[in-house]
């Protein structure tokens, strides 16, 4: 008998984080970003004047990926890039007005979001289901690093 993948929790997990994304989507469009810029800007909040391999590695995606994210967002007006005054070659990062008063808004998405996903579950589920995922979420992140 064959596989039945739809019973799989990797399955669910997908269908759940496919479902995220898109109400994710639709509320951040709302504000006027597209997925993923929110967490750019959020890591700018922390620490702004980052420079783009760190936020690369702040993000978990290829320096190149930054560079179209950084490029789109600062012709929105939310972030813009300085040339470091050490090193002419490297840039660094900082929110804008516009990107500070954005941040108060994508925390309001972020509320939105978990209360509507986390409806029904209470206190205890929600915190075993982070640890969950951060187990789930290590267990494949260092999947490339065995032989299996």
């Amino acid at each position: 008998m064959s596989l039945n993948h739809r019973r799989t929790v990797t399955h669910r997990l997908g269908q759940a984080a496919h479902a995220a994304r898109v109400n994710a989507g639709a509320h951040l469009s709302e504000i006027g970003l597209h997925s993923g810029q929110e967490g750019l800007l959020k890591a700018l909040a922390v620490q702004d004047g980052a420079s783009m391999s760190e936020l690369a590695n702040l993000l978990g995606v290829k320096p190149p990926t930054v560079t179209k994210m950084v490029g789109r967002l600062s012709t929105q007006g939310y972030v813009e890039r300085r040339t470091s005054e050490g090193d002419g070659r490297l840039a660094h990062v900082y929110l804008t007005d516009r990107g500070h008063q954005t941040i108060a808004k994508i925390d309001r998405v972020w509320k939105r979001l978990e209360k509507r996903a986390l409806a029904g579950i209470d206190d205890k589920d929600r915190k075993r289901l982070r640890k969950l995922l951060r187990q789930v979420a290590r267990n494949l992140n260092d999947a490339g690093n065995s032989d299996e």
